[in-house]
């Protein structure tokens, strides 16, 4: 997640909501200046439940062909090998192949973004405009970065 918006809490709401136990994973990326610890933090103060993965150094290729699909759910498989997993929540074209390539259920969340209609690119593009659909410890490390 870069960066948290409310559609992730909106996916993230759900999964605590339908799970006893959930689990973040968050990548490590190059897209933002803002480090992984910072954007677990964000989860954390929001969600102190929640149980973070931090996947740092990932696999720089990414796709939905097959080949990429394999080498970034080989990725997961390796930072969640020791939980149990029943289900992955996500709003993402990707996820039919994590949760395939997982053997666990997918539970697909407002992948239209008719919800929340934002993304990490709007953020990038107008932080400023974008503002309500962050929490405000969000908005406050995105700005200072």
């Amino acid at each position: 997640m870069h960066p948290c918006t409310n559609g992730h809490q909106y996916l993230i709401e759900k999964a605590l909501n339908e799970m006893d136990k959930v689990y973040v994973i968050i990548y490590e990326t190059k897209v933002t200046d803002v480090p992984i610890e910072t954007r677990g933090n964000w989860i954390k103060q929001i969600y102190p439940e929640i149980n973070l993965i931090y996947a740092k150094h990932p696999p720089e290729q990414y796709g939905l062909d097959e080949e990429s699909v394999k080498i970034q759910t080989d990725y997961i498989k390796e930072k969640i090998k020791d939980i149990k997993v029943t289900h992955f929540y996500n709003s993402e074209p990707y996820g039919k192949f994590v949760a395939r390539d997982l053997q666990v259920q997918e539970v697909q969340v407002d992948r239209k973004r008719e919800k929340y209609p934002i993304s990490a690119t709007l953020i990038r593009n107008d932080l400023d405009e974008s503002k309500n659909y962050l929490e405000e410890i969000v908005y406050k490390d995105i700005k200072e970065a």
